[in-house]
């Protein structure tokens, strides 16, 4: 559990948090949030992106094979991802959770929050040590 939130102190993530995860190339899902850090209190706007259960983030959109990340979370430890308007008092805000931590974001509109609650919880179901593959369904290709 350290490794997860010592991203979010703002410490440089391990080369062993991110190694054969190709995340220049087809992610999952990419895009501005604004993140609060965990010990300094402060917003900063962060390219993020998730794949294959690691969501990173970075100082700018562009993204290459040689980018190191600012951070990296693995979704599969957490346990929610939910709105957080009235927590935070702010429009778009939302929030991952640990049973002992919490983060804040903030998107760019109500969509774009609906968009990263959805594919950061589907992939803290895909990626959660007490859900098997098999018992993993996407309900995206039932539509």
């Amino acid at each position: 559990m350290e490794g997860l939130w010592r991203a979010a102190a703002g410490l440089d993530p391990k080369p062993e948090d991110y190694e054969g995860v190709d995340f220049w190339s087809a992610p999952e899902r990419a895009g501005w949030l604004t993140k609060q850090g965990e010990y300094i209190k402060t917003w900063r706007r962060r390219w993020f992106v998730l794949k294959l259960g690691k969501l990173f983030w970075f100082k700018d959109s562009f993204v290459t094979h040689d980018s190191k990340p600012r951070g990296v979370i693995p979704v599969g430890a957490c346990l929610t991802v939910k709105g957080a308007e009235d927590v935070l008092n702010k429009q778009f805000a939302f929030e991952l959770s640990t049973n002992r931590d919490t983060m804040y974001f903030i998107a760019d509109s109500e969509k774009e929050k609906e968009e990263w609650i959805n594919s950061i919880g589907r992939s803290i179901v895909q990626h959660s040590r007490s859900v098997t593959h098999s018992e993993v369904v996407d309900y995206d290709s039932k539509r």
